[in-house]
Order: C-alpha cells, then structure tokens, then sequence
C-alpha cells in the first residue's frame, strides 16, 4: 500500500538517474511540497560547495567518532563521485532548486547531522570501527568487493535490501544510528507533513536504504 498524497523516490545520491527521476516527476506532477533527507546545516554544505576547514569547536560538538566518520563518508562518496561524474547529494540539491522555482514548500526532514555524530560517536564500537577500515581498504586498494553494481542508477529493491542486511549484521551500531533512528526521525515527520496537509501533494525524496522502512513507519504513524 502506497500513499495517496505521498511519493517517496528513492535514491542514490551518486546517481545521474536518481537526478533525472526527480527533475521529472517535479516538471511532471508539480508535487505542493518537496522533503528532502536533509537538515539545515547538511543543506548549507550542499548549496556551498566550498572546501570546509577542519575546526577543533567541530570535533567537541560532534565526537571524535562521529566527525572522522563523517570525514570518511565524506571522502569516499566523492571519489565515487568522481568515477560517475556526479557531485554527491545533486539530486537532493536539484529537488530543492526546482521546488523553488516552482513555488512548492520545502521540508527538511532529517535529524540534525549533529544529533547522528554525536551519537554515532557515542555508540560506533572499537570492532566495527575496525572492520568498516578493512572493507575500505579491500575496495579501495585491492578492488575487492562482494556486491557489484552499476554506480550510474539505483540498486534494485533486492539489492538494497540485501546490502541493508550485511549492514545490520556486520555494523548493527552503525546501522542503528544511521538508518533506524534516523528512519523513525523522517518518517514522524513525514506522516505529520500528511496529517497537517491531506490535500497537498508530497513529493518525499530519500535515500534508497531508507525507502521501504518510511513506508512500513509512515504507515505506523498514520494508523493505517
């Protein structure tokens, strides 16, 4: 079961074609709000594309963990970036542009990247931090990898529920902060979006990893 005044698109945030759904389905449906899996201050880094300079106040805020995780997701999304030619987050970033130009509310509807840091750095254990060092240093280094696929579009359903499960197994803390808690986050605050405008038209736009379990909780918030 699906939405009557929700579409999810779920996305890859490396991907041409995750770029070309959006810029599409907003042209097409002209959707009355647009929320995008992204925070205020995740928001201002993506419209300032600028290098940021590393700050100590930034490691206090955050936690050690929490900003040199971030500093390594950062990295490696880039590179991947750069092998497919896509800037990472320019699918979030052309749904906030042509919501705007099409005079539709925007919706910030993730958790406070400081908020996950923080709590990354409180929960992400010494193992797996370790074995997230490993695995990148098989892909990076040794081009090992168990799961391949084409980085241009969005995995398939299968695909990324399989990927989540590796994930839940091999980083279970990770896992827990960076896409449960942070599901439940989205998906309260989308179910609000629907209760507050039941006639408005809500174009949702998420990760991939997070689409299916939004649906399931979406579902939960509104009792259906």
């Amino acid at each position: 079961m699906r939405f009557k005044n929700l579409k999810l698109i779920g996305t890859s945030h490396i991907a041409k074609e995750s770029v070309d759904a959006v810029k599409n389905y907003i042209a097409n449906q002209k959707p009355d709000i647009v929320a995008v899996e992204l925070d205020r201050s995740r928001l201002a880094a993506l419209l300032d594309r600028r290098e940021k300079k590393i700050r100590l106040r930034d490691i206090k805020r955050v936690g050690l963990s929490g900003f040199v995780f971030s500093l390594i997701g950062a990295w490696v999304e880039k590179k991947l970036g750069e092998k497919v030619g896509v800037a990472p987050g320019s699918e979030m970033l052309s749904a906030i542009k042509l919501a705007e130009q099409s005079g539709a509310k925007i919706a910030l509807i993730d958790q406070d990247i400081a908020i996950t840091l923080r709590r990354l750095s409180q929960f992400f254990s010494w193992k797996e931090k370790f074995r997230i060092v490993v695995d990148i240093i098989k892909g990076f280094v040794w081009r090992k990898s168990v799961i391949s696929f084409d980085l241009r579009k969005v995995p398939s359903e299968k695909l990324i529920q399989k990927l989540m499960k590796e994930v839940k197994v091999r980083y279970p803390n990770l896992y827990s902060v960076l896409v449960a808690e942070r599901n439940e986050v989205m998906a309260q605050r989308l179910a609000k979006l629907i209760k507050d405008f039941p006639e408005k038209r809500i174009l949702a736009v998420v990760g991939a990893g997070h689409e299916s379990e939004l649906v399931a909780l979406v579902k939960k918030y509104l009792n259906l």
